[in-house]
């Protein structure tokens, strides 16, 4: 009994230990990135000294790269302290209506320039995430990214990875005007399944070449031993249930190569691996999974399962004539194997339809 209490004891204080050093990491991020902050708008107002608009001297940023260095160490190199300037030229100047507000309320209008200058944004991501956010130039865009890197927790690695893949354009072509205006404001935003659908979706972390013989099994496989990475590529809410799922109808087995839950729109998402171009009778099969799904496995308060149909290739006038024009639960997407850069990715979404058939307001 004396051991099992010290055992419990040691326990109790080694998460104490734990958890406090990961606050003491997260204090110490967020405070350094904070002063990064300020040191960039130093820069800024003495550039400015009056002016409108600050006036970039390279000088400037040398002598004082050399006078810090000197004085604090590495850390303050030239490219570090134009980084830190960018930052403030960006962050200090992207308020939103709210922060504004809240500062005409505690501001009279007589303030001084030191207490505008008090300002410093809340900053969520770790300062190697804001370099890689600062390369962005789309303003839109670089919001997008910082929301869901906050709120999916994205490493720097996984931020690069969702920035080369060109989530936020192949997000875009599925959205009217009033969607496209959300993700830079909201993230992605799940609403509904065509929310969901991508076109194309990337899996290079499959290590599978875009040339070499596979099998729809050897796709499988590969996504199950990639699963992480995969769900991170479907979006937020995926959880998986089961692979080859078998479903007998009349003394016939069928089997659905991936079972998903969709934890956000409460649903079953059924998707079919496909290694060729896509056929009508692929999506004939879909329709009876889905059917199925709704008729035997979906509880009342759940909604229409959805199925997604990953093919190598695809042609829109069979998806087009093959579903009814109130489709909103079978969607038919390409993958690729292979990561291509930004502009190859836009060259290739271009003629596509991300989506079978598009929600009009």
């Amino acid at each position: 009994m004396h051991k099992l209490s010290s055992l419990s004891l040691f326990k109790n204080i080694k998460t104490l230990i734990q958890a406090s050093r990961v606050e003491v990491v997260h204090s110490i991020n967020t405070r350094m990135i904070e002063i990064y902050f300020q040191i960039g708008r130093s820069i800024v107002e003495f550039e400015q000294q009056g002016k409108p608009r600050a006036g970039y001297a390279a000088n400037t940023l040398k002598s004082l790269s050399k006078n810090l260095i000197k004085e604090f160490g590495k850390g303050f190199s030239v490219d570090s302290l134009e980084s830190m300037r960018k930052f403030y030229l960006v962050y200090g100047k992207s308020e939103t209506v709210s922060r504004k507000s809240s500062q005409l309320k505690n501001f009279q209008k007589s303030e001084t320039v030191s207490r505008k200058s008090s300002f410093i944004p809340n900053f969520k991501l770790s300062w190697s995430h804001y370099i890689l956010l600062l390369r962005m130039e789309n303003e839109d865009e670089r919001k997008f990214y910082e929301i869901e890197a906050a709120q999916e927790n994205w490493s720097v690695r996984e931020l690069k990875r969702q920035y080369n893949s060109a989530l936020y354009e192949r997000l875009i072509l599925s959205r009217n005007k009033k969607k496209i205006k959300e993700l830079s404001k909201k993230g992605h935003v799940i609403e509904s399944a065509a929310d969901l659908i991508k076109d194309p979706y990337i899996l290079e972390f499959l290590s599978l070449k875009e040339h070499e013989s596979y099998s729809e099994n050897d796709l499988e496989t590969a996504i199950l031993n990639k699963l992480e990475y995969f769900l991170k590529e479907l979006g937020k809410g995926f959880l998986f249930v089961d692979r080859q799922y078998r479903i007998t109808l009349d003394e016939e087995h069928f089997h659905i190569d991936l079972v998903f839950y969709q934890r956000i729109l409460r649903c079953f998402i059924l998707i079919d691996l496909k290694i060729g171009e896509l056929q009508h009778k692929d999506i004939g099969q879909m329709q009876m999974y889905v059917n199925y799904f709704d008729d035997e496995m979906k509880e009342t308060e759940e909604n229409k399962t959805i199925g997604i149909i990953l093919c190598k290739n695809k042609k829109e006038s069979i998806v087009k004539y093959t579903l009814p024009k109130s489709n909103n639960q079978i969607f038919a997407s390409k993958y690729k194997t292979y990561l291509p850069n930004k502009d190859e990715l836009k060259l290739l979404m271009e003629p596509e339809a991300v989506y079978i058939t598009k929600t009009k307001e």
